[in-house]
């Protein structure tokens, strides 16, 4: 038997982090077993559903590359299909119209409520043979005893009695098809064997394999994954911070970062914090799911990001670098390669956002900050730079090696300490006091940047004497 997995999100928002650990979980597992992961777009709120989401879904899924092996499959392309099911659960009698008006509806389950009753469909139509010319919703015909038993993969043994499950709506009275209907077709139609998913939808599940019992289909494995809480202990949401997954992308993120890290929110393999993709496939295991919540902690992604920032290959953080960069407006041309800022940068940094923001000064003017000015470009440093400068002009090669030798020189010859040189030359062809080691800094700044932001800095460093 083939192991198919399915991500199945509603494109009614971007894509959540608690669902892209779903899609991971059920990538992994379709990966694990050699089998198939198919992705399914399930549109049939058509109010709620835009293309922006559907676009923002599918960007999400390239950018953390989990790839599916079928689809997008759209649910709002599958409604003759769905249609053909549902007239061949009422020919067969496992399922019937309810004429019912809503005045009706919501006078029985007032009463109900006021009896402390569960709110559910009294039946009142399910026996009626006659077809009237009156508007009708299409009605499941749940087994009315007995239990739906199965043995979740996380949770273990659960049972439903059918007293608690009632006759659910499968198609509306303009015959659109509902979702628990249409999930079950899909499911059925794609031959998934293993429906892995939020724990919200655990009461789905027993209404969703009556209806698979009814269509003599062969029922799917389930597991339901718990949910994520932020750090108050509460349901992760906006207010914990940013939830969608591009969001993390623009906060400057890798995407092994944040999948290492979504793993790890309900999985684990030992203590091991650090996984590459072919040790997740190799080791992953639904049944080792923990069914407890997980709490996000913003501070323990921060410390995957920086140890995938400092340890993956300089040219795959400069694809992600480069993304930021264009977001900032910073023409990368204009300066040195990215896989040379990556090298200066990365153990510098906790994202690809500061990492960016902080090379602006190698591909554009100088911003410099006034109070490293005040403190670094005094009167005293003009005759120091222009020592500086004097021998890098005659600088043969431009190294990082060559150039820090000058600034030795300077030093012993001056008798002063090299500090006292590296700093006011930081500033000079940076504008402020942080950066890479000056001689890497200058070596990627390049010879004509250098020489032009030093001849700067000693205009700067006159008019600091002409202010006092």
């Amino acid at each position: 038997m083939t192991v198919v997995t399915r991500f199945a999100p509603s494109p009614t928002g971007s894509l959540h982090v608690g669902s892209a650990r779903t899609a991971l979980y059920c990538w992994l597992y379709a990966q694990k077993m050699q089998g198939k992961f198919i992705l399914r777009i399930e549109d049939t709120d058509i109010e709620r559903s835009t293309q922006e989401s559907v676009d923002a879904i599918l960007e999400a899924m390239q950018w953390l590359d989990l790839a599916y092996d079928e689809g997008p499959y759209y649910q709002t392309k599958r409604f003759d299909r769905y249609h053909e099911v549902s007239e061949q659960l009422l020919k067969e009698n496992k399922a019937y119209r309810c004429y019912c008006s809503k005045e009706r509806l919501e006078i029985m389950r007032t009463q109900q409520v006021e009896n402390k009753e569960k709110p559910r469909y009294d039946g009142f139509c399910r026996d009626k043979k006659e077809i009237q010319t009156s508007s009708y919703v299409i009605r499941f015909r749940n087994p009315d005893t007995g239990a739906v038993e199965f043995d979740d993969l996380i949770r273990g043994k659960l049972v439903f009695n059918n007293t608690e499950l009632d006759d659910l709506i499968i198609a509306r009275s303009d015959g659109t098809p509902t979702y628990n209907f249409t999930v079950v077709v899909d499911d059925w139609d794609m031959k998934v064997t293993h429906v892995i998913r939020g724990d919200d939808h655990i009461n789905n599940t027993p209404r969703q394999i009556n209806i698979l019992k009814a269509l003599g289909a062969d029922l799917p494995h389930y597991a339901h994954v718990s949910m994520i809480l932020g750090s108050d202990g509460k349901r992760l949401s906006k207010r914990h911070g940013a939830v969608g997954v591009m969001q993390y992308r623009e906060e400057g993120f890798l995407p092994e970062a944040l999948l290492n890290y979504l793993v790890r929110l309900g999985w684990s393999h030992g203590d091991q914090e650090i996984f590459s993709r072919e040790e997740l496939i190799r080791l992953f295991d639904i049944r080792g799911i923990n069914k407890a919540p997980a709490a996000f902690n913003p501070e323990k992604l921060i410390w995957l990001n920086q140890h995938y920032l400092k340890t993956s290959p300089p040219e795959r953080v400069a694809q992600e670098l480069a993304w930021h960069m264009q977001r900032l407006g910073i023409d990368i041309t204009q300066g040195p390669s990215l896989f040379a800022i990556v090298q200066a940068q990365a153990a510098r940094v906790k994202t690809l956002k500061e990492m960016a923001e902080k090379s602006r000064y190698f591909y554009e003017d100088v911003c410099y900050n006034e109070e490293a000015i005040k403190k670094n470009l005094t009167p005293d440093m003009i005759s120091i730079l222009l020592i500086i400068r004097d021998q890098l002009v005659e600088l043969v090669e431009w190294r990082a090696d060559r150039l820090h030798q000058v600034i030795v020189d300077t030093s012993e010859k001056l008798t002063i300490k090299i500090g006292k040189i590296a700093q006011p030359l930081r500033v000079a062809v940076t504008g402020d006091t942080v950066s890479p080691p000056i001689d890497m800094t200058l070596e990627l700044l390049g010879r004509e940047k250098t020489l032009a932001r030093l001849d700067s800095a000693l205009v700067l460093c006159a008019a600091t004497s002409s202010d006092s």
